[in-house]
Protein backbone atom coordinates (compact mmCIF):
# COMPACT_ATOMS: atom_id res chain seq x y z
CA UNK A 1 0.00 0.00 0.00
CA UNK A 2 1.14 3.55 -0.87
CA UNK A 3 1.91 5.91 2.21
CA UNK A 4 -0.65 8.90 3.08
CA UNK A 5 1.22 11.76 0.97
CA UNK A 6 -0.23 14.00 3.14
CA UNK A 7 1.23 12.29 6.24
CA UNK A 8 4.78 11.67 4.36
CA UNK A 9 5.22 15.51 3.56
CA UNK A 10 3.75 16.28 7.06
CA UNK A 11 1.11 18.46 5.99
CA UNK A 12 -2.65 18.72 6.30
CA UNK A 13 -5.39 17.87 3.89
CA UNK A 14 -6.35 21.41 3.44
CA UNK A 15 -2.77 22.74 3.53
CA UNK A 16 -2.18 25.60 0.34
CA UNK A 17 0.25 25.18 -2.30
CA UNK A 18 2.53 27.21 -0.54
CA UNK A 19 2.48 25.39 2.78
CA UNK A 20 2.79 21.83 0.56
CA UNK A 21 6.03 23.00 -1.35
CA UNK A 22 7.69 24.72 1.73
CA UNK A 23 7.21 21.29 3.40
CA UNK A 24 8.83 19.17 0.30
CA UNK A 25 11.59 21.85 -0.10
CA UNK A 26 12.48 20.90 3.26
CA UNK A 27 12.37 17.57 3.28
CA UNK A 28 14.18 16.72 0.26
CA UNK A 29 17.22 18.39 1.04
CA UNK A 30 17.02 16.55 4.25
CA UNK A 31 16.82 13.31 2.64
CA UNK A 32 18.87 13.96 -0.15
CA UNK A 33 21.29 11.14 -1.41
CA UNK A 34 23.75 13.82 -1.59
CA UNK A 35 24.09 14.57 2.34
CA UNK A 36 22.92 11.03 3.16
CA UNK A 37 25.77 9.10 0.88
CA UNK A 38 24.98 4.66 1.55
CA UNK A 39 22.00 5.70 3.63
CA UNK A 40 19.38 2.91 2.17
CA UNK A 41 16.97 4.66 4.77
CA UNK A 42 16.96 8.19 3.56
CA UNK A 43 17.12 6.61 -0.16
CA UNK A 44 13.56 5.67 0.60
CA UNK A 45 12.54 8.23 2.60
CA UNK A 46 14.01 10.19 -0.30
CA UNK A 47 11.14 8.47 -3.14
CA UNK A 48 8.34 8.65 -0.56
CA UNK A 49 8.96 12.71 -0.50
CA UNK A 50 9.06 12.44 -4.23
CA UNK A 51 6.48 10.75 -4.50
CA UNK A 52 4.08 12.32 -2.15
CA UNK A 53 4.60 15.97 -3.47
CA UNK A 54 4.22 14.55 -7.16
CA UNK A 55 0.69 13.52 -6.42
CA UNK A 56 -0.24 17.03 -4.02
CA UNK A 57 1.38 19.58 -6.48
CA UNK A 58 -0.98 18.48 -9.33
CA UNK A 59 -4.96 19.59 -8.59
CA UNK A 60 -6.36 16.86 -10.77
CA UNK A 61 -4.19 13.74 -8.81
CA UNK A 62 -4.79 15.38 -6.02
CA UNK A 63 -8.48 15.44 -6.28
CA UNK A 64 -8.17 11.96 -7.39
CA UNK A 65 -6.34 11.26 -4.38
CA UNK A 66 -8.45 12.79 -1.67
CA UNK A 67 -11.63 11.40 -3.63
CA UNK A 68 -10.63 7.93 -4.65
CA UNK A 69 -7.22 7.49 -1.98
CA UNK A 70 -5.04 4.82 -3.48
CA UNK A 71 -7.57 3.30 -5.53
CA UNK A 72 -7.21 6.47 -7.72
CA UNK A 73 -4.02 5.35 -9.18
CA UNK A 74 -4.06 1.60 -8.75
CA UNK A 75 -3.65 -0.02 -12.42
CA UNK A 76 -0.61 1.93 -13.69
CA UNK A 77 -2.51 5.30 -13.28
CA UNK A 78 0.27 6.76 -10.26
CA UNK A 79 2.65 9.26 -9.78
CA UNK A 80 5.77 7.79 -8.49
CA UNK A 81 8.14 4.51 -7.83
CA UNK A 82 6.17 2.16 -6.53
CA UNK A 83 2.99 3.04 -8.61
CA UNK A 84 4.74 1.54 -12.25
CA UNK A 85 7.46 0.11 -13.41
CA UNK A 86 11.02 1.54 -14.00
CA UNK A 87 11.76 1.81 -17.44
CA UNK A 88 15.08 3.72 -16.73
CA UNK A 89 17.74 1.12 -14.92
CA UNK A 90 20.35 3.52 -14.59
CA UNK A 91 20.11 3.68 -10.57
CA UNK A 92 18.45 7.37 -10.83
CA UNK A 93 15.20 8.00 -9.08
CA UNK A 94 13.22 7.53 -12.26
CA UNK A 95 9.05 6.62 -12.36
CA UNK A 96 6.33 6.35 -14.88
CA UNK A 97 3.76 9.85 -13.85
CA UNK A 98 0.57 7.94 -15.39
CA UNK A 99 -1.37 6.21 -17.53
CA UNK A 100 -3.88 5.27 -20.29
CA UNK A 101 -5.94 8.73 -19.95
CA UNK A 102 -5.46 9.56 -16.20
CA UNK A 103 -8.71 11.05 -14.55
CA UNK A 104 -10.98 10.12 -17.44
CA UNK A 105 -9.95 6.37 -17.56
CA UNK A 106 -10.78 6.63 -13.94
CA UNK A 107 -14.03 8.24 -14.47
CA UNK A 108 -14.77 6.18 -17.06
CA UNK A 109 -13.83 2.68 -15.85
CA UNK A 110 -16.47 3.53 -12.71
CA UNK A 111 -19.38 5.31 -14.82
CA UNK A 112 -19.07 1.89 -16.33
CA UNK A 113 -19.00 -0.14 -13.30
CA UNK A 114 -22.33 1.57 -11.90
CA UNK A 115 -24.08 0.55 -15.75
CA UNK A 116 -23.77 3.78 -17.16
CA UNK A 117 -21.95 3.06 -20.48
CA UNK A 118 -19.14 4.57 -22.55
CA UNK A 119 -18.53 8.41 -22.32
CA UNK A 120 -16.94 10.77 -24.03
CA UNK A 121 -15.80 8.61 -27.02
CA UNK A 122 -15.32 4.61 -28.08
CA UNK A 123 -19.37 4.15 -28.67
CA UNK A 124 -20.79 2.17 -31.81
CA UNK A 125 -19.39 3.93 -34.65
CA UNK A 126 -17.63 6.10 -33.18
CA UNK A 127 -14.29 4.36 -33.75
CA UNK A 128 -11.92 2.17 -31.83
CA UNK A 129 -10.98 3.55 -28.79
CA UNK A 130 -7.86 5.14 -28.00
CA UNK A 131 -5.69 5.42 -25.37
CA UNK A 132 -3.04 7.79 -24.78
CA UNK A 133 0.70 6.55 -23.76
CA UNK A 134 2.33 6.95 -20.27
CA UNK A 135 3.73 9.61 -19.07
CA UNK A 136 7.38 9.38 -18.19
CA UNK A 137 9.29 11.20 -15.62
CA UNK A 138 13.64 11.21 -15.06
CA UNK A 139 15.09 12.89 -12.24
CA UNK A 140 18.61 15.06 -12.17
CA UNK A 141 20.70 16.51 -9.69
CA UNK A 142 23.06 19.59 -11.03
CA UNK A 143 25.48 21.62 -9.41
CA UNK A 144 24.90 25.65 -8.81
CA UNK A 145 27.03 26.44 -11.74
CA UNK A 146 24.71 24.32 -14.06
CA UNK A 147 21.64 26.10 -13.02
CA UNK A 148 23.80 29.36 -13.71
CA UNK A 149 25.31 28.28 -16.76
CA UNK A 150 22.57 25.82 -18.08
CA UNK A 151 23.31 22.34 -19.48
CA UNK A 152 22.16 19.48 -21.58
CA UNK A 153 21.23 16.63 -19.89
CA UNK A 154 21.11 12.84 -21.39
CA UNK A 155 19.06 10.58 -20.81
CA UNK A 156 19.32 6.78 -21.71
CA UNK A 157 15.81 4.71 -21.21
CA UNK A 158 13.53 2.22 -22.93
CA UNK A 159 10.22 2.63 -23.89
CA UNK A 160 7.70 1.41 -26.10
CA UNK A 161 7.29 3.27 -29.56
CA UNK A 162 5.06 3.37 -32.27
CA UNK A 163 5.80 -0.05 -34.62
CA UNK A 164 7.19 1.55 -37.44
CA UNK A 165 6.28 -2.06 -39.71
CA UNK A 166 2.94 -1.41 -38.99
CA UNK A 167 2.34 2.76 -37.95
CA UNK A 168 1.07 1.35 -35.02
CA UNK A 169 -1.88 -0.27 -35.96
CA UNK A 170 -0.71 -3.89 -35.47
CA UNK A 171 -1.72 -5.62 -38.65
CA UNK A 172 0.78 -7.17 -41.14
CA UNK A 173 -0.11 -5.01 -43.91
CA UNK A 174 0.17 -1.92 -42.15
CA UNK A 175 -3.09 -0.65 -42.79
CA UNK A 176 -6.07 0.24 -40.02
CA UNK A 177 -7.82 -3.39 -39.22
CA UNK A 178 -11.91 -3.69 -39.90
CA UNK A 179 -14.13 -2.26 -37.25
CA UNK A 180 -15.14 -5.36 -34.63
CA UNK A 181 -18.08 -6.29 -35.71
CA UNK A 182 -19.45 -7.77 -32.46
CA UNK A 183 -18.75 -4.41 -30.29
CA UNK A 184 -19.03 -1.72 -33.59
CA UNK A 185 -15.36 -0.92 -32.89
CA UNK A 186 -16.49 0.82 -29.04
CA UNK A 187 -14.08 -2.23 -27.66
CA UNK A 188 -16.67 -3.09 -25.08
CA UNK A 189 -19.98 -5.26 -24.84
CA UNK A 190 -22.98 -4.74 -22.92
CA UNK A 191 -25.03 -7.59 -20.68
CA UNK A 192 -27.54 -6.84 -17.98
CA UNK A 193 -27.74 -8.34 -14.52
CA UNK A 194 -31.21 -7.37 -13.44
CA UNK A 195 -31.62 -3.45 -13.59
CA UNK A 196 -28.23 -2.99 -14.12
CA UNK A 197 -26.48 -3.02 -17.50
CA UNK A 198 -22.70 -4.07 -17.17
CA UNK A 199 -19.56 -3.32 -19.98
CA UNK A 200 -17.02 -5.25 -20.71
CA UNK A 201 -14.07 -5.08 -22.70
CA UNK A 202 -15.30 -7.10 -26.08
CA UNK A 203 -14.06 -10.93 -25.84
CA UNK A 204 -13.81 -11.14 -30.36
CA UNK A 205 -11.30 -8.25 -30.29
CA UNK A 206 -9.98 -7.82 -26.76
CA UNK A 207 -10.87 -4.51 -26.06
CA UNK A 208 -9.30 -3.25 -29.25
CA UNK A 209 -12.50 -2.47 -30.80
CA UNK A 210 -10.56 -3.10 -34.19
CA UNK A 211 -10.58 -7.15 -35.37
CA UNK A 212 -7.14 -7.85 -36.55
CA UNK A 213 -7.01 -11.36 -38.28
CA UNK A 214 -3.15 -11.27 -39.13
CA UNK A 215 -0.71 -9.94 -36.86
CA UNK A 216 2.12 -7.44 -37.52
CA UNK A 217 5.26 -10.28 -36.92
CA UNK A 218 7.28 -7.06 -35.58
CA UNK A 219 5.00 -6.09 -32.56
CA UNK A 220 2.58 -8.96 -32.34
CA UNK A 221 0.28 -6.80 -33.44
CA UNK A 222 0.34 -4.40 -29.97
CA UNK A 223 1.43 -1.33 -32.90
CA UNK A 224 4.31 -0.42 -30.26
CA UNK A 225 7.88 -2.11 -29.86
CA UNK A 226 9.96 -1.59 -26.86
CA UNK A 227 13.40 0.19 -27.83
CA UNK A 228 16.00 1.70 -26.13
CA UNK A 229 15.87 5.52 -26.75
CA UNK A 230 18.26 8.55 -25.98
CA UNK A 231 16.85 12.23 -25.28
CA UNK A 232 19.05 15.39 -25.17
CA UNK A 233 17.65 17.87 -21.78
CA UNK A 234 18.26 21.17 -22.13
CA UNK A 235 18.04 22.50 -18.72
CA UNK A 236 17.96 26.46 -19.33
CA UNK A 237 20.11 28.76 -17.37
CA UNK A 238 18.77 30.01 -13.79
CA UNK A 239 16.65 27.40 -13.30
CA UNK A 240 15.57 26.51 -10.16
CA UNK A 241 15.50 24.02 -7.51
CA UNK A 242 12.42 21.64 -7.62
CA UNK A 243 11.54 22.90 -11.33
CA UNK A 244 9.92 20.07 -13.96
CA UNK A 245 10.85 20.62 -17.65
CA UNK A 246 8.38 18.76 -19.87
CA UNK A 247 9.45 17.47 -23.31
CA UNK A 248 6.00 17.09 -24.96
CA UNK A 249 4.48 14.15 -27.04
CA UNK A 250 8.47 11.94 -25.69
CA UNK A 251 6.32 9.63 -23.58
CA UNK A 252 5.21 5.83 -24.70
CA UNK A 253 3.44 5.92 -27.82
CA UNK A 254 -0.61 5.53 -27.26
CA UNK A 255 -2.47 2.72 -28.37
CA UNK A 256 -4.83 2.58 -31.61
CA UNK A 257 -3.29 5.55 -32.80
CA UNK A 258 -3.29 7.65 -29.17
CA UNK A 259 -1.36 10.29 -28.68
CA UNK A 260 2.31 9.76 -27.31
CA UNK A 261 2.26 10.38 -23.20
CA UNK A 262 4.92 13.27 -22.14
CA UNK A 263 8.60 13.35 -21.12
CA UNK A 264 8.85 15.48 -17.59
CA UNK A 265 12.35 16.34 -15.79
CA UNK A 266 12.70 16.87 -12.47
CA UNK A 267 15.48 19.17 -11.68
CA UNK A 268 16.91 19.49 -7.90
CA UNK A 269 20.13 21.63 -7.47
CA UNK A 270 22.83 20.89 -5.09
CA UNK A 271 23.03 23.21 -2.22
CA UNK A 272 27.26 25.15 -3.11
CA UNK A 273 29.77 25.63 -0.52
CA UNK A 274 30.51 28.98 -1.59
CA UNK A 275 27.04 30.94 -2.43
CA UNK A 276 23.39 30.65 -1.08
CA UNK A 277 20.48 31.67 -3.26
CA UNK A 278 17.30 33.28 -2.65
CA UNK A 279 15.14 33.55 -5.98
CA UNK A 280 17.46 35.14 -8.48
CA UNK A 281 19.85 36.67 -5.69
CA UNK A 282 23.04 34.90 -4.68
CA UNK A 283 24.48 35.38 -1.00
CA UNK A 284 28.13 34.96 -0.02
CA UNK A 285 30.41 35.07 3.10
CA UNK A 286 33.76 36.99 2.86
CA UNK A 287 35.68 37.79 6.00
CA UNK A 288 36.84 41.31 5.51
CA UNK A 289 40.38 42.48 7.70
CA UNK A 290 39.37 44.77 10.50
CA UNK A 291 41.39 47.36 9.41
CA UNK A 292 39.58 47.20 5.86
CA UNK A 293 35.84 47.56 7.90
CA UNK A 294 37.25 50.96 10.04
CA UNK A 295 39.22 52.56 7.60
CA UNK A 296 37.82 51.46 4.01
CA UNK A 297 39.24 49.86 0.93
CA UNK A 298 38.63 46.91 -1.61
CA UNK A 299 38.27 43.32 -1.48
CA UNK A 300 38.28 40.79 -4.32
CA UNK A 301 36.05 38.17 -4.90
CA UNK A 302 35.20 35.50 -7.13
CA UNK A 303 31.67 34.94 -8.45
CA UNK A 304 29.89 31.92 -9.40
CA UNK A 305 31.03 32.27 -13.48
CA UNK A 306 34.46 32.30 -12.01
CA UNK A 307 35.31 36.43 -12.38
CA UNK A 308 37.75 38.22 -10.57
CA UNK A 309 35.77 41.64 -8.69
CA UNK A 310 36.84 44.38 -6.66
CA UNK A 311 34.16 45.41 -4.47
CA UNK A 312 34.65 48.97 -2.46
CA UNK A 313 33.86 48.53 1.35
CA UNK A 314 33.07 51.68 2.77
CA UNK A 315 34.85 53.21 6.47
CA UNK A 316 32.55 52.15 8.84
CA UNK A 317 31.18 48.99 7.58
CA UNK A 318 29.72 46.47 10.42
CA UNK A 319 29.68 42.81 10.63
CA UNK A 320 26.73 41.57 9.57
CA UNK A 321 26.00 44.01 6.68
CA UNK A 322 25.61 43.07 3.34
CA UNK A 323 27.37 44.65 0.34
CA UNK A 324 25.00 44.93 -2.40
CA UNK A 325 27.27 43.83 -5.98
CA UNK A 326 24.22 44.40 -8.86
CA UNK A 327 23.98 41.94 -11.82
CA UNK A 328 26.52 39.12 -10.46
CA UNK A 329 23.55 36.72 -9.66
CA UNK A 330 21.36 33.94 -11.29
CA UNK A 331 20.61 34.81 -14.64
CA UNK A 332 16.59 34.51 -14.90
CA UNK A 333 14.42 31.90 -16.75
CA UNK A 334 11.35 34.70 -17.51
CA UNK A 335 13.27 37.44 -18.27
CA UNK A 336 16.14 36.83 -21.02
CA UNK A 337 19.03 38.99 -20.27
CA UNK A 338 17.95 39.81 -16.79
CA UNK A 339 20.41 38.84 -13.55
CA UNK A 340 19.39 38.99 -9.71
CA UNK A 341 22.50 40.62 -7.70
CA UNK A 342 25.33 39.04 -5.36
CA UNK A 343 25.34 39.77 -1.77
CA UNK A 344 28.50 40.07 0.38
CA UNK A 345 27.97 38.80 3.94
CA UNK A 346 30.54 40.73 5.73
CA UNK A 347 32.33 38.90 8.59
CA UNK A 348 35.43 39.17 10.33
CA UNK A 349 38.26 36.65 11.39
CA UNK A 350 40.01 37.21 14.18
CA UNK A 351 43.49 36.26 14.30
CA UNK A 352 44.41 33.30 17.45
CA UNK A 353 48.24 34.18 16.99
CA UNK A 354 49.70 37.65 17.19
CA UNK A 355 53.58 38.92 17.21
CA UNK A 356 54.97 41.24 20.20
CA UNK A 357 54.46 44.26 17.90
CA UNK A 358 50.39 43.76 16.70
CA UNK A 359 49.58 43.08 20.67
CA UNK A 360 51.58 46.55 21.24
CA UNK A 361 49.77 48.18 18.49
CA UNK A 362 46.34 46.99 19.60
CA UNK A 363 47.34 47.91 22.62
CA UNK A 364 47.91 51.25 21.87
CA UNK A 365 44.95 51.41 19.67
CA UNK A 366 42.68 50.49 22.31
CA UNK A 367 43.92 53.42 24.56
CA UNK A 368 42.85 56.05 22.18
CA UNK A 369 39.81 55.04 22.20
CA UNK A 370 36.72 57.23 22.71
CA UNK A 371 34.45 58.10 25.84
CA UNK A 372 31.48 57.06 24.03
CA UNK A 373 30.83 53.79 24.66
CA UNK A 374 30.41 51.12 21.60
CA UNK A 375 32.53 52.58 18.84
CA UNK A 376 35.58 50.07 19.17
Amino acid sequence: MNKNPYEVLGVARDASDADIKKAYHKLVMKYHPDRNPDNKDAEEKFKEVNNAFDILKDPQKRAAYDRFGDAAFAGGNGAGAGFGGNPFGNGAFHFNMGGGGGMEDILREAMRGFGFGDFGGGGPGRGAPQRGGRDLLDEVVIDLKDAFFGKTHTVKFSSNVTCEKCHGHGTDDGRPAPMCSRCGGSGFVQSRQGFFAMETPCPECNGLGRKISKKCKECDGSGTVNKQRTLEVKIPAGIEDGARLRLAGQGEAGANGGPAGDFYVDVHVRPDKRFERRGSDLIMRVDVPFTTLALGGEIEIETIDDKKLDVKVPAGTQVGEKLRVRGHGMPSVRRAGAFGDLYIDVAIKIPTKLTDKQKKLLNEFAGTKSEKKGWF
